[in-house]
């Protein structure tokens, strides 16, 4: 039987999602008119027992004063179970419960009264006609089982407490006592389990100054600290009536001043708490409030508990909805139980709703009418509260200890006067702690008191609609049992339906940082609070509220946003693009014009001004200088292994060339002009040659230092991949930096001498001779490269690349014009003045002002 039970509650709940889906609405219904608001008032149901079957109208009960709404579900609701458990054959046969009810006890005892106090409880003495008591079930004030509990153990009668627990299960204080509620062992779990869900890191709480307070409280911080929430105050409210009626506008100084808009609230109903939230009802805070089932209720001033804009979240312990309990409360006739009994008082209590109109996709967006049309549409299904369903559950325990301690033959029951039957109260009550059973409704009801207990709640949302009108409605349900360990569901379809909201108010310190921003921590501040900061160049965060951000590969960069890395762009200078075509373009084309000008050289080869200064150094400059422009095609384009190695020694040693052609034309230029004087022991330099050696002793020179370069760490192709943001630049390493800078060295020391001899020379005369010529031509290109040292390391990327191109062409192009345009120009033009005739005029004339 008890594997079947387990299988059953098994299977029961993996239906839960299905069982979320339906549409659970309660009307929340208030009466300006009464004053008493939906207090619950306490009772005591004192349960006895009659032969044979009894009817409704057998049942009695005395009420001297008015009860609230709230009290008569209570009635019902024991009514209601004992009627089910007379009826029912496999349950006590021959045998009825009956009780009779007192209620406002307490209310007596303050005023000085105590109706307790009659001759059929006195201790130890009994009439022979005298009712006597089988169980007393006490709720839902715990105040009431306090006072009259050791009233009822002196008269032997054993009690059930059906309140909301209290720590009155102490077995050496209160041994005649059994709790019926279970300890919230799970509430604070499962409260921290909706915060987190809601993403809510900011949280106010509010709790009474007694042990329930202080451990919630306890459970709470341990709960927070491992969710990463913080709490933003923690009220403590005194039951000092002096203290807390001093501290209540401290308390709300401290609620209005917080920025925390969730606020957990958990005590006692009839703690200060209530009271504190009757004073700042007229004081208006608006936040959102999670609390118990305690506090769904209506204040004395006609409003409900929790009040705010934002709604109320209630946890209630999880109990199955009573088929019959509707078809009960809709036959209720004041003849059949008491004059104070109507059904019209029970609407200020909770009603089952229909589902919601069609036309409403949301609460907020359904007009009046359809909602008055709504709520008049029958029928209303009555829900029972929590001490209703503890209630319910105490009578069939009582029922089920009874009728097993009946089979048992534990006992002989005793008549009096033929009607009402005598059990042991105290062996029914041993029986009770123990026993086990399914109830009408599905549940399991485990009577041991020192089982474990996992307590599941049902999670509501409280919202106000009209003016004297709310609504209730199921939005989750926590509990232990849920599959792949999920503990919390919520259904989100429910919660946008009765907030018009995909999202709940939230509630944080610090606003999250968006992707791309990093958490800051102030020491001084609480973890939930904290700066935002950008994160570091090249490190990502893609996540909210990262805590470190998230470097991103070698290979790849962070956007913009630094929300993702992206794969770097491979660039390099193309001879696609325009800037690669445009160098290329002018290379090609000063390739071409060199070679057209060595063209015209070497057809006007036997004229005076190809032959001045050294025919074959101009055309050995001529070769040199289109290779220089051509070289510069070596750095255009993808580099492998070859083109670096060719583009930086084939740059130093064509420059290296026609630095030094440039050079030994300058020398052949001054000993022309000042070995002129035949028999000077100098003539032969000039006669034999000597400075055309210049430019084979100088490029030896260079290609034994590019040797040595290739030799030890020659250039390779390289990938910088920081020197661009989001660009690997596809580039030709050097190598060894010390080598390149002796090659370097080398021809810049060679075009700086070439320009010391040419500036020395420029003075001498200019008829057909290349001197300023040569000096304006080495001036531009040192220039150039002097330029280029600073605007090169200035640059990045591929347009490091362009200048060194640029520089090339440019510096070759200078020499070029500069010493063959003026040539070209007379060869071309001005073909008179190249004539040997002539130029013999012109030289006698230089010699004789020489």
């Amino acid at each position: 039987m008890f594997f079947f039970i387990v299988v059953f509650l098994f299977l029961k709940n993996s239906f839960l999602f299905c069982q979320l889906s339906d549409p659970t609405f309660f009307w929340r219904i208030k009466d300006k008119e009464n004053y008493i608001g939906d207090k619950e008032t306490d009772c005591l149901f004192s349960i006895f027992t009659k032969n044979g079957y009894v009817k409704n109208d057998y049942y009695s009960w005395n009420l001297d004063k008015q009860v609230t709404p709230k009290t008569i579900l209570f009635i019902s609701s024991v009514y209601f179970a004992i009627q089910e458990v007379n009826k029912n054959v496999h349950i006590l046969p021959n045998i009825s419960l009956q009780v009779k009810i007192e209620c406002n006890l307490m209310l007596d005892h303050v005023k000085g009264g105590l109706s307790l106090k009659r001759k059929e409880i006195v201790p130890n003495y009994y009439c022979k006609n005298q009712r006597r008591y089988l169980i007393v079930l006490t709720g839902p004030l715990w105040m009431t089982s306090y006072k009259f509990g050791p009233i009822l153990y002196f008269s032997r009668t054993p009690e059930i407490y059906c309140g909301y627990f209290h720590f009155l299960s102490d077995q050496e204080q209160f041994p005649h006592l059994y709790q019926m509620t279970p300890k919230d062992t799970s509430l604070s779990l499962a409260m921290v389990s909706l915060v987190v869900h809601f993403r809510w890191t900011w949280v106010g709480v509010i709790i009474t100054d007694d042990d329930h307070g202080i451990e919630f409280l306890s459970e709470l911080r341990t709960g927070v600290e491992r969710s990463t929430v913080c709490l933003a105050f923690v009220t403590i409210i005194t039951y000092k009536r002096l203290s807390y009626i001093k501290m209540i506008h401290k308390y709300y100084q401290q609620i209005i001043m917080s920025s925390a808009k969730v606020v957990i609230v958990y005590g006692d109903k009839e703690s200060p708490v209530q009271f504190n939230f009757i004073i700042w009802k007229l004081k208006n805070i608006q936040r959102l409030w999670v609390s118990v089932s305690q506090f769904d209720m209506i204040t004395m001033i006609g409003d409900f508990m929790l009040n705010s804009l934002h709604g109320t979240l209630i946890f209630s312990h999880h109990q199955s909805e009573m088929s019959g309990f509707k078809q009960f409360i809709q036959t209720v006739h004041p003849s059949n139980y008491s004059n104070d009994m109507s059904f019209a008082k029970l609407w200020w209590t909770y009603f089952k709703s229909s589902l919601p109109p069609p036309n409403c996709k949301t609460l907020k967006k359904c007009p009046a009418e359809t909602l008055f049309k709504w709520f008049f549409v029958p029928p209303l299904g009555m829900s029972m509260s929590e001490t209703c369903y503890n209630l319910y559950n105490s009578v069939y325990a009582v029922a089920h200890s009874l009728h097993e301690m009946v089979l048992r033959h534990v006992d002989t029951c005793s008549e009096n006067n033929g009607k009402f039957l005598h059990y042991n109260s105290w062996k029914v009550f041993s029986f009770l702690k123990n026993i086990k059973f399914v109830n009408p409704a599905g549940d399991l009801v485990n009577m041991e008191q020192n089982r474990k207990l996992d307590t599941e709640y049902d999670i509501f949302y409280i919202i106000d609609i009209l003016k004297h009108y709310g609504l209730k409605v199921k939005i989750g349900r926590f509990s232990g049992h849920f599959p792949n360990g999920q503990q919390l569901f919520m259904s989100n379809e429910m919660i946008e339906w009765a907030t018009d909201i995909k999202e709940m108010l939230p509630s944080v310190c610090s606003m999250p940082c968006r992707p791309g921003l990093r958490k800051y921590f102030n020491e001084e501040k609480a973890v939930c609070c904290f700066d935002c900061y950008s994160c570091p160049e090249n490190e990502i965060s893609n996540m909210t509220d990262m805590d470190q951000c998230v470097k991103c590969p070698e290979d790849e960069y962070a956007n913009t946003d630094q929300t993702r890395c992206l794969k770097k762009l491979v660039t390099f200078l193309d001879f696609e693009e325009p800037l690669g075509m445009a160098l290329a373009g002018l290379a090609l084309c000063f390739s071409a014009l060199t070679a057209v000008v060595l063209c015209v050289f070497l057809k006007h080869r036997d004229t005076p001004i190809v032959k001045a200064n050294n025919e074959t150094l101009s055309y050995v400059l001529l070769i040199s200088l289109i290779f220089c422009f051509i070289c510069s095609l070596l750095y255009i384009g993808h580099l492998s292994m070859v083109t670096c190695i060719l583009q930086q020694t084939t740059f130093a040693i064509v420059f290296t060339v026609a630095a030094s052609t440039v050079l030994a034309k300058t020398i052949t230029v001054i000993l022309a002009f000042k070995i002129t004087v035949p028999g000077r022991r100098l003539r032969w330099l000039l006669l034999s040659g000597a400075p055309n050696y210049i430019i084979p002793i100088c490029t030896l020179i260079q290609m034994i230092l590019c040797g040595i370069w290739l030799g030890t760490s020659p250039p390779f192709v390289d990938a910088d991949l920081h020197m661009v943001h989001g660009h690997i630049i596809i580039v030709c390493n050097k190598g060894s930096v010390t080598a390149f800078l002796c090659v370097l060295g080398y021809m810049g020391s060679l075009a700086l001498a070439s320009f010391t001899v040419a500036f020395l020379a420029r003075n001498l005369p200019d008829t057909f001779n290349e001197a300023k010529l040569l000096t304006f031509s080495m001036l531009v290109f040192c220039s150039v490269w002097i330029t280029f040292l600073p605007v090169y390391y200035s640059t990045k990327g591929k347009a490091m690349v362009a200048v060194e191109v640029f520089c090339i062409l440019s510096s070759s192009a200078g020499i070029l014009l500069c010493i063959f345009l003026p040539k070209c120009y007379i060869i071309l033009l001005r073909p008179k003045i190249n004539s040997f005739n002539e130029f013999r005029k012109i030289h006698a004339k230089a010699i004789n002002i020489n």
